[in-house]
């Protein structure tokens, strides 16, 4: 049998959004094949046996090594792969992206790209006044915030922390003060799925999404966020991703490519993505495999 989608998932939060894109697929005529810690046995069973195969992956079992014979399958056979690793390893080095935006012309904030603590142990004497009076200390691959060191201060602080990721580089950023619009930072997080784009109002503190107003695109040019995100699609390739984009002088891309996405939705979780755009999101995924068909 060859399903036209294969969703492999383990984390008990994907429950929703695994629904979302079933009910998608029912939308859109596409067969699904649902790969969990219950059945994943057989499943690569079958799937390595050429019982059941597929033809796109849409894989949600990253970080899980007994997942991984799925992608390997994926991309030795020649399947449609939405985000397929080695692209998301390239986007998500953010010493990587930063070089990447800025050679497209896009805004970024001051930063100083600093070599891993293995391949430099000793860095030269940097000048930390264009950073301003504190500065954000960011490794270069981890995710979620993981490792990010804000209102830092000190050189010393710089080098301590290169010892928590030896292996990765570091990024030395200034800190970005969002103009106030009706009272709120005007920051953003970005969502990009198969050629569409979901901009929303995102609050750095409390990460709570609040949905942009087809008049607040109007009255504060925030259409930009749209093509900016757009450029940054047309640089990592990835098929979906997030971005966090501020705006001060200028719209500037503050947190470049996050890939794995959380996809736990607002309505089960405060700090959840609005369940509209979760929605569409699974819709234009569905509708890779579609084309795929």
């Amino acid at each position: 049998m060859r399903y036209d989608l294969c969703l492999p998932w383990y984390w008990e939060y994907d429950d929703v959004f695994a629904g979302m894109v079933e009910r998608a697929c029912i939308e859109q005529g596409v067969s699904l094949w649902q790969i969990r810690p219950d059945n994943l046995l057989e499943s690569i069973t079958a799937l390595y046996k050429g019982i059941t195969t597929f033809k796109t992956l849409l894989h949600r079992g990253q970080g899980e090594a007994i997942f991984d014979p799925i992608p390997r399958w994926a991309k030795e056979f020649g399947a449609r792969r939405i985000n397929p690793a080695e692209l998301s390893l390239w986007s998500e080095d953010k010493a990587t992206m930063h070089l990447e935006l800025i050679n497209h012309g896009l805004h970024t904030p001051y930063t100083i790209l600093l070599a891993s603590f293995l391949e430099q142990p000793v860095i030269p004497p940097i000048d930390l006044a264009p950073l301003g009076e504190n500065f954000v200390i960011k490794p270069s691959n981890e995710g979620g915030g993981e490792g990010v060191i804000l209102g830092a201060t000190s050189m010393d602080e710089i080098l301590q922390a290169r010892m928590k990721f030896p292996e990765q580089k570091y990024l030395i950023q200034a800190h970005i003060t969002p103009r106030m619009i009706n009272d709120k930072p005007a920051w953003f997080r970005i969502f990009y799925a198969n050629g569409e784009t979901y901009p929303s109002w995102w609050d750095t503190q409390t990460h709570i999404y609040t949905l942009i107003e087809d008049e607040e695109y109007i009255r504060y040019g925030l259409s930009n966020l749209v093509d900016v995100t757009k450029r940054i699609a047309s640089i990592c390739r990835l098929d979906w991703f997030s971005t966090e984009i501020a705006l001060a002088d200028e719209f500037v891309v503050v947190d470049y490519v996050n890939d794995e996405i959380d996809t736990r939705v607002q309505s089960q979780a405060m700090d959840g993505v609005p369940d509209e755009i979760m929605n569409n999101i699974t819709k234009q995924l569905v509708k890779i495999a579609k084309e795929n068909l």
